[in-house]
């Protein structure tokens, strides 16, 4: 039998959910700039040497110039329409929505990748290994900076907040994106620098074209990695995260009897999640007393309690 039923939400305002990091937006301005010169000085002496890894390594590149600049468009946007009421939970996802998006270029990019250095392979040629070995390794120490500049941004980011829940609960996929498009960069540069060694001190011409086929199997990989985190996000598939068992059980051990009957929860900021939580029991509970239960659970940002009171039979 019904006795009685309750609601009650908590929630912070809308534009906490985005535009927040201004250091990563500009150090990733910064990296566009810098990879976009050596990505161009990169193509352009691998056609004049004739070298497939430094070619992949210099389109590679070029997928993260653009990639990258993704990144700071979302970054923009994100700021720009922070307080525009439409965005009911901000503008984060736009963020996450660059980050997807660069994703999908890496995978095409990965794709040219393979068939170009899979063509050179059954087809080698000369190459010009002194030149070809210099510009790689100024692509690799370039890389190198880069990342150094957007792990400041992603240090100045987690400073900003509590790190009571560990690093994983701030987590700004954007940044991340863009972090993990220069080290993957630097693993190829690695890769065509060892390839052009090998070529040179071992006559292994064949290594050249190998370490391209290898660069773009890294990339793939690292693709379907981000795509499957900001699918993740975008399509709400958030309910395998840690904070849902958490909330679990909080209401377990609450000592109220109560179950479960409807739980919703996604996330509406790097590490912040908004819930829809119904809960059924008998005894005299309030949408208020099970809030303040979940409070200390600093990550859920938008509450939405529904409690309904039934009598024992």
């Amino acid at each position: 039998m019904l006795e009685g039923h309750g609601h009650t939400h908590r929630c912070i305002y809308p534009n906490a959910f985005g535009g927040g990091n201004p250091l990563a937006e500009r150090n990733t301005l910064r990296v566009v700039v810098l990879t976009a010169v050596m990505m161009a000085v990169e193509i352009v002496c691998g056609v004049l040497f004739n070298s497939m890894a430094l070619l992949a390594d210099g389109w590679h590149m070029g997928s993260h110039a653009i990639a990258l600049g993704i990144s700071v468009l979302a970054y923009v946007y994100a700021r720009r329409f922070a307080q525009d009421a439409r965005f009911a939970f901000g503008t984060w996802k736009l963020e996450v929505l660059g980050g997807y998006t660069s994703a999908v270029l890496l995978a095409v990019v990965a794709l040219m990748m393979m068939y170009e250095s899979g063509s050179r392979l059954l087809r080698p040629s000369a190459i010009q290994f002194d030149d070809a070995i210099l510009v790689a390794v100024v692509g690799l120490v370039v890389n190198l900076v880069c990342a150094l500049l957007l792990r400041d941004g992603h240090r100045e980011h987690g400073h900003g907040h509590d790190h009571h829940h560990g690093s994983d609960q701030h987590q700004d996929l954007n940044l991340r994106s863009a972090y993990l498009h220069v080290i993957a960069d630097a693993s190829t540069s690695v890769l065509a620098i060892f390839a052009l060694l090998g070529g040179k001190y071992w006559g292994a011409i064949w290594l050249d074209p190998a370490m391209g086929i290898a660069g773009s199997i890294l990339v793939s990989v690292w693709a379907y990695g981000l795509l499957r985190d900001c699918g993740r996000v975008l399509l709400d598939a958030e309910m395998n995260a840690p904070v849902v068992e958490q909330i679990r059980h909080a209401i377990r051990h609450s000592g109220w009897q109560a179950e479960i009957n409807d739980l919703h929860v996604w996330r509406v900021g790097g590490g912040k999640y908004a819930c829809i939580l119904a809960i059924r029991t008998s005894q005299d509970v309030s949408a208020d007393d099970v809030r303040r239960q979940l409070s200390a659970h600093e990550e859920l940002v938008h509450v939405s309690v529904e409690v309904t009171r039934f009598a024992p039979a």
